[in-house]
């Protein structure tokens, strides 16, 4: 009889490596090795014993799966099967997995994924075994695009004087984590706060999904931002994804504007864009708010919204899933306020009530 296939299992959450691990040891023809939490963990555990097929996550702490999976064909070519949320057949995320050598992507939901995974056994099994049998080719590092700032959008001009505005506005940004982090905070306001504009990384077949979401659980009303949507008290626009979203003041009320561009701070839409677009047009009326999220996109941003007279408030450590960007912008001195998650929903409403007053 053939050895059974070694599997590595990637990703940050316990319970995927569990359920996963589970699954894949029910099948004969496969061996789970020890599971790793992040690529850092997963590279220490092919120093032991390099596996035959590596289960790969995408959106991870530290080093997100795509990177990993584009060093590792580089290095030492592995048959890969991408397994995330943000991985559906047909999204950017899917074709930039397969691009960089994944042989095969698999989807998981965001709730519910155990009893997925245990309908799923046979297939899954299956798709990982086949990945053993192919073989990968090496192949050159792609090379590091520079990292643009929101410079690359939006030119930095002067902050515009609040004077004439009818009311203050709400700028959010947030990346890893973000996602429930934002059902907690809309599911938290009332129906009468100033108009909100938000950017989460995410692929822009996500966004209208993710909106409709935030609709059903949220007072306020909740949409993916279109060319030209007028921002409203009672409202939130959710960029759309891969397009940069940019305020623009008329007269007293302001507009969104999508933009192609390139990415800033490696994102489209950035949260930087978004931000400046808030101190240039809003100045001292605006609002920021930084969640959780890796990397440092809308820091700068930040920074320059508080000194455009912004109030600012960034996700503290202990709520967020990842302390990247809210501890970049602390760090910059764009900070006004540290909350954690829970608090800043009473903070906003609050401060809706004293720029009204």
């Amino acid at each position: 009889m053939k050895p059974p296939v070694s599997v590595l299992i990637v990703d940050d959450s316990a319970l995927v490596r569990g359920s996963l691990a589970e699954i894949l040891s029910s099948d004969p023809r496969l061996l789970v090795l020890p599971p790793a939490s992040d690529p850092f963990v997963a590279a220490a555990r092919m120093k032991e014993r390099v596996p035959d097929v590596i289960v790969l996550d995408v959106e991870m702490p530290r080093m997100d799966g795509i990177t990993f999976l584009r060093r590792l064909m580089a290095q030492h070519p592995i048959p890969v099967v991408m397994c995330s949320g943000a991985a559906e057949n047909g999204s950017r995320v899917a074709f930039e997995a397969l691009d960089a050598g994944a042989v095969e992507v698999i989807s998981k939901p965001s709730i519910g994924t155990k009893q997925y995974f245990e309908e799923s056994r046979d297939a899954i099994c299956n798709v990982v075994y086949a990945a053993s049998q192919v073989r990968v080719r090496s192949r050159r590092p792609v090379p590091v695009t520079p990292k643009l700032s929101a410079d690359a959008v939006l030119p930095k001009t002067r902050a515009a004087q609040p004077s004439g505005l009818a009311d203050s506005i709400v700028v959010v940004g947030a990346s890893t984590g973000g996602t429930d982090a934002l059902a907690n905070l809309l599911s938290e306001l009332p129906a009468g706060m100033p108009g909100m504009v938000i950017v989460q990384h995410m692929p822009e077949y996500f966004t209208a999904s993710f909106a409709e979401r935030l609709d059903r659980i949220s007072a306020l009303s909740v949409k993916e931002a279109e060319e030209g949507d007028e921002v409203r008290p009672g409202q939130v626009l959710l960029a759309r994804g891969n397009h940069h979203l940019v305020l623009q003041r008329r007269q007293k009320s302001f507009r969104v504007n999508l933009l192609d561009g390139p990415p800033v701070s490696r994102h489209r839409p950035s949260v930087d864009v978004l931000f400046r677009s808030a101190a240039q047009q809003a100045g001292s009326s605006a609002i920021g708010v930084l969640l959780t999220g890796m990397g440092d996109d809308g820091a700068t941003g930040m920074l320059e919204l508080k000194e455009a007279g912004a109030y600012t408030i960034a996700q503290d450590k202990d709520s967020s899933v990842v302390f990247g960007m809210p501890n970049e912008a602390i760090k910059r001195g764009g900070v006004e306020r540290v909350l954690p998650l829970n608090r800043i929903a009473a903070a906003l409403i609050q401060l809706a009530k004293e720029r009204k007053a």
